[in-house]
């Protein structure tokens, strides 16, 4: 009984460590061009949009 207690409250304090430890994912972003450009997929580049 003191053996699973004191797993328990072990587990309960490491929890939200673990939780936080894992972080933020950032790797999505949104590009925006200025008017006139548009956004090129392959470089990753605004190019000027050749239809306005």
């Amino acid at each position: 009984m003191k053996l699973a207690l004191t797993l328990g409250a072990l587990m309960a304090l490491t929890a939200p460590s673990l939780a936080l430890a894992s972080g933020c994912v950032h790797d999505k972003q949104v590009m925006t061009c200025a008017e006139g450009m548009k956004l090129d997929t392959s470089s990753g580049t605004c190019v000027p949009d050749a239809t306005a």
